[in-house]
């Protein structure tokens, strides 16, 4: 009997320093259908992805990859596009100062004899660009395209290595409704000529529209797969979230909320760079002693609503009213944001958030030098005296202040973070991912140091991927997709599944 299926990952486990992104996961895939993969923030679908394409090479995860009957021992992305494997991932791979053509063709160009035939570059191209239906001179830059031609110019790029199974992370989530159903229609037609693809996505509208088949991923692990006949937005729901709520959140006994810190109305983002909105006409109100939760997908622009409050340190095109403390003002930068009462600890805590080489003293002052200044020099010994107060007051496990911060661990690297922006004295404190990365003990300790934040008349935004953890924490929550507020839930009426729903609308 004939092998039905083009790929088969038997078994596959994956840990990186101790945390088991990946646990015995089975994954099966039939020849020249459409297969999604969906499951919530962290469920481990682009980590199977990427051991799949080979960015995590063969040896350093357990399992098999069967591809077309043959067991595959990738060592590099190279290994698996020569077998047929094309993998476009949200962020584009693509050359945005060269044309095209280049783009379509480049690491596998059109060669006469040992030079690049640029004429057969090009007609070729034009063969490629036919067959993903999009009209335009190959000539063109990149730059010049926006995201939804980008997304087709990768899609291109693979059928240009003979592709036989296409893998698309998350290839909607930065497109407007026409460039996505466009997309949609595109995997129908390259189905037709026998290419199978693969689809992680948020959107469950987008995968029972497309999928001929669904594979749920929760914590890791495989948890069912299912046929189109069986697809319901209900179903897939009640797989992605079906975990019982841990019982790591402390209580609050007393709930009272003052004045509204914070008002936003008609909020909209305009970014340049993309050339869309990505937050779009939003209402939000935080008060005091409240913690507001912000729920939603990737790409749903909460990070993108955080930073365009704090001080708009991307450079958005912003209209709308933004009042703090009843009184309307505009916050030009991240300072202005600070002297107005606000601070921002970023979901990127390596990245943006901490300065690694340095040391826990360093981290803490940073944000506030004036506060351990005397007549415009750093007063070291004061330094020294506040970093210990917040290492004393946040638990953070170190020998001492001086210990350079990127030794620490996820979780005291977080504690660090939140006292260097408990420092300048804010009164509304907004946290993107507080817990991203760290452990349940630690994790535990942060949500005890809101907890006392709130009880001191601290008001918390706090964004999470976490549905557990937005449920355990907030006292009000707002869901967001694709820029919107997509409702608004009282915490006694609020559930994963309601969530979910809001946030894949």
């Amino acid at each position: 009997m004939t092998n039905p299926y083009i790929l088969e990952m038997q078994g596959i486990s994956k840990e990186f320093t101790g945390v088991k992104a990946l646990s015995n996961v089975n994954f099966k895939v039939n020849k020249g259908e459409i297969h999604c993969l969906v499951g919530e923030n962290g469920a481990g679908k682009s980590t199977l992805m990427k051991v799949l394409s080979g960015v995590y090479p063969h040896g350093t995860y357990s399992g098999d990859i069967v591809f077309e009957g043959n067991v595959q021992a990738f060592t590099r992305i190279s290994d698996s596009v020569k077998t047929g494997i094309a993998i476009i991932y949200q962020e584009l791979a693509l050359f945005p100062d060269l044309s095209v053509y280049e783009n379509i063709f480049a690491g596998n160009e059109v060669k006469k004899g040992s030079m690049v035939d640029w004429n057969q570059t090009i007609i070729k191209a034009q063969e490629m660009l036919k067959k993903v239906k999009l009209d335009v001179n190959p000539e063109t830059l990149i730059k010049d395209l926006g995201v939804g031609k980008q997304q087709l110019v990768e899609i291109a790029k693979a059928l240009s290595k003979d592709v036989k199974l296409l893998i698309l992370d998350e290839p909607t989530a930065a497109l407007n409704e026409d460039d996505s159903d466009n997309l949609l229609e595109l995997l129908r037609e390259l189905k037709k000529e026998g290419i199978t693809s693969i689809m992680i996505s948020h959107k469950l509208k987008e995968v029972i529209a497309i999928a001929d088949h669904v594979t749920v991923l929760r914590d890791g692990r495989t948890i069912c797969t299912l046929a189109a006949e069986e697809v319901t937005e209900a179903v897939i729901i009640k797989n992605m979230v079906g975990r019982e709520i841990d019982d790591i959140y402390p209580k609050r006994s007393n709930r009272q909320f003052g004045e509204k810190v914070l008002e936003v109305e008609n909020w909209t983002a305009y970014d340049p760079g993309l050339g869309r909105e990505v937050v779009k006409n939003v209402n939000f109100n935080v008060r005091k002693g409240e913690i507001v939760g912000i729920a939603g997908l990737m790409g749903s622009g909460r990070t993108e609503f955080a930073q365009s409050i704090f001080g708009n340190p991307k450079g958005y095109k912003i209209s709308g009213e933004l009042k703090v403390k009843g009184e309307r003002t505009t916050l030009k930068t991240p300072k202005d944001a600070i002297n107005a009462g606000i601070a921002y600890v970023t979901e990127d805590r390596k990245g943006d958030g901490l300065f690694l080489i340095q040391d826990i003293k360093q981290n803490i002052s940073v944000a506030n030098l004036g506060g351990v200044s005397s007549r415009g020099m750093i007063n070291l010994n004061e330094e020294v005296k506040v970093a210990n107060e917040y290492k004393k007051s946040m638990n953070i496990k170190a020998p001492s202040v001086e210990q350079i911060v990127g030794n620490l661990s996820g979780g005291n690297q977080q504690k660090v973070s939140l006292g260097k922006w408990l420092f300048v004295g804010p009164s509304l404190l907004i946290l993107d991912e507080p817990t991203r990365g760290i452990d349940v003990g630690a994790k535990f300790e942060i949500y005890t140091i809101m907890n006392k934040l709130i009880s001191e008349g601290l008001s918390i935004i706090m964004i999470s991927s976490e549905l557990p953890e937005v449920l355990g924490m907030s006292d009000r929550l707002y869901v967001m997709a694709e820029g919107k507020i997509k409702g608004e839930l009282l915490i006694e009426e609020a559930d994963q599944e309601k969530i979910m729903k809001l946030a894949t609308q």
